[in-house]
């Protein structure tokens, strides 16, 4: 058995220790008994948010995001589908947002000064990110 990694459960922010090579096995949380990589986009709270980029091994990509910002709706869809691309595997990256409307304060602590934002935390740090929405690739040629 490997050596166990931490992950934030995304409904009730409980950390669990997830041995690595049963990441693929659909982990399920000890506390709430929710899914630790469904393939579902999570909408987080501050405190969520907090406990993950600061706990977390596994990679989190969260797109910083507002209700009446149009590329934000545009690229909704195309950030669910990559959700769900990655769930199958064992986690490269689990996919949140944060709704910078409600929650203003998270914008201004990570520096968002434009919306669409993608930030990518790991291991207690901000890896890298993206301001501005992405296209989605449709088609990948080798």
């Amino acid at each position: 058995m490997t050596k166990p990694l931490k992950m934030t459960c995304l409904e009730c922010s409980a950390v669990n220790r997830v041995p690595a090579d049963k990441l693929g096995a659909g982990p399920k949380c000890g506390t709430c008994g929710a899914k630790m990589n469904d393939g579902k986009v999570r909408a987080l709270d501050p405190a969520t948010l907090t406990k993950a980029m600061k706990n977390d091994d596994v990679p989190l990509l969260v797109d910083f995001w507002a209700p009446w910002c149009g590329p934000c709706r545009m690229m909704a869809p195309a950030f669910e589908h990559a959700a769900r691309a990655l769930a199958p595997q064992a986690p490269q990256a689990r996919l949140a947002k944060i709704n910078t409307e409600d929650h203003p304060k998270v914008s201004q602590k990570h520096g968002i000064r434009g919306i669409p934002a993608l930030i990518l935390f790991q291991g207690g740090r901000e890896v890298t990110r993206q301001a501005g929405a992405i296209p989605a690739v449709t088609e990948h040629k080798e």
